[in-house]
């Protein structure tokens, strides 16, 4: 339960008193979406994961070299490296394993002889975007389905979301 008035009873975090009850009930009804919304959206990663026999930061390596070969971009380990925020040979490692699970090629670069370009293979694409991109339109279609005003409002209520997660990483 994310309801302030038990988690906080002495409002230590969270003054209430600008708030109405129903107020208070709107609000904690929301973060409870969040909350069901975070369990469906691990389960379904964990989901794509275990099928793909993937672990975590292999999945979204894998995810980023896909929307880098959809700009017509090749990556390269270090971009791996840059993007997951991990050592150089971490991603070493990791790309052993993905190309062991044949769900990348490493190739020469094309503009730089010195450097391997990374590329998803064919197969490893069309399974996550049969698992991962039916999920996604499913979304899309929730969010399609919305008025303008409500995607206004669901895009004011994330960009101010997100700017209070970065003010304690400041």
């Amino acid at each position: 339960m994310l309801d302030p008035r038990i988690m906080d009873p002495g409002q230590q975090l969270i003054c209430l008193d600008d708030y109405a009850a129903e107020e208070v009930d709107q609000i904690v009804e929301v973060m409870e979406a969040m909350r069901r919304w975070r369990a469906v959206e691990r389960k379904l990663n964990d989901a794509s994961r275990k099928y793909m026999q993937l672990g975590e930061n292999d999945m979204r390596a894998v995810r980023y070299l896909i929307a880098m070969q959809r700009h017509g971009t090749l990556a390269t380990p270090s971009d791996i490296a840059r993007h997951l925020r991990i050592t150089t040979p971490s991603v070493s490692k990791m790309l052993d394993r993905l190309v062991a699970g044949d769900h990348i090629e490493r190739l020469p670069h094309p503009q730089d002889r010195r450097s391997t370009a990374l590329r998803v293979t064919k197969e490893t694409q069309a399974i996550a975007r049969q698992s991962v991109g039916h999920n996604h339109a499913l979304r899309f279609h929730a969010i399609g389905s919305l008025t303008p005003e409500e995607r206004a409002a669901v895009i004011k209520f994330f960009d101010a979301f997100t700017a209070t997660g970065t003010q304690g990483s400041q």
